[in-house]
């Protein structure tokens, strides 16, 4: 099964195009998920695992991965599906990186890998509610058939078995910096609700307030109607933290729009991503952002604001 992962690492080119690949599976039942290729490693078969006492309840064990220890969690069971618990159903394990971790999801069949492009990936309806497990939908074919298939928030799934702490390092803050920042906003532009809260929350405590986006699309619509009001961005907001993957625009399209466009092309933007790979370094250098940041490390966001504030005050000082 590692054999139709092979040629991911070929498979970059496709950022800042704003297209994206997808692995899709089941989960026992005739609903099809997805997750994006960039974040998944390998497929195996179920291997054997070691269950920990006292371990959350999503976990079905530890086992060896090419020498270290990984979680395997429940799928199913994370995402809150019917009948979970119940994991005869599964017949493989999605490796994956998020966040700098490691970690296997238990899943059901795999259909395949579709090439597809991010304005074909819409936000799930806001009428499904807020403890839903999904970023984006699609319509894709599979096995001759247009299917719904439902891309999952796994940054959610992962935040609920994992404590993530938002506490600042001491030597981090610069005070002379912060007190500079009170009052100011900076723009989130994120699909994952809980990533947007990770960043809202660490930078809430360095007197940041925060405007949040859910993709790309959206929050060069919202930049564009300061532009077209006569605003400039720059002068509105600190700075965008924006991910790479999101429905209809990705992070990559949003900050070379950005560029293009003389009204905000001096905007400070870090992408801010939980994808990994030397490849993101290189994307960054092409569109022209500020920064790179991989999710989620709360020291990290703190010291791009205070970046960011120190080269304003700098060319206030100067000019």
């Amino acid at each position: 099964m590692s054999s139709i992962l092979s040629t991911v690492d070929q498979r970059t080119n496709l950022v800042g195009e704003n297209r994206l690949e997808l692995l899709m599976f089941r989960l026992g039942t005739r609903h099809a998920f997805a997750i994006n290729v960039f974040k998944v490693k390998e497929v195996i078969g179920v291997p054997k695992m070691n269950t920990m006492p006292g371990s959350h309840g999503n976990l079905c064990g530890v086992t060896l991965y090419r020498g270290n220890s990984i979680p395997v969690i429940d799928l199913r069971s994370a995402i809150r599906m019917k009948n979970s618990g119940d994991t005869n159903y599964a017949n493989n394990v999605i490796i994956t990186e998020y966040n700098r971790s490691v970690q296997g999801f238990l899943i059901g069949d795999v259909l395949s890998i579709v090439n597809t492009s991010w304005q074909n990936i819409q936000p799930p309806p806001l009428t499904i509610g807020k403890s839903n497990y999904l970023t984006a939908i699609s319509q894709i074919e599979i096995d001759g058939k247009n299917e719904l298939v439902e891309i999952i928030d796994v940054e959610k799934v992962l935040a609920e078995i994992i404590d993530y702490d938002i506490s600042i390092s001491d030597g981090v803050l610069d005070e002379q910096v912060v007190s500079a920042m009170h009052g100011r906003q900076v723009l989130i532009v994120d699909d994952s609700a809980t990533a947007r809260k990770q960043i809202k929350d660490t930078l809430a405590q360095i007197g940041l307030s925060c405007l949040e986006c859910h993709n790309g699309a959206e929050a060069l619509a919202l930049l564009k109607s300061w532009a077209d009001e006569g605003k400039r961005p720059s002068d509105l907001i600190l700075l965008m933290f924006t991910d790479a993957e999101m429905p209809e625009m990705d992070g990559y399209r949003l900050t070379a729009e950005v560029r293009g466009d003389e009204r905000m092309s001096d905007l400070f933007v870090a992408l801010n991503t939980s994808l990994s790979g030397s490849f993101n370094e290189a994307m960054v250098e092409k569109v022209g952002c500020n920064r790179f940041i991989s999710k989620f490390q709360p020291d990290m966001l703190v010291d791009v604001a205070q970046q960011r504030m120190r080269e304003l005050l700098t060319s206030q000082s100067t000019a």
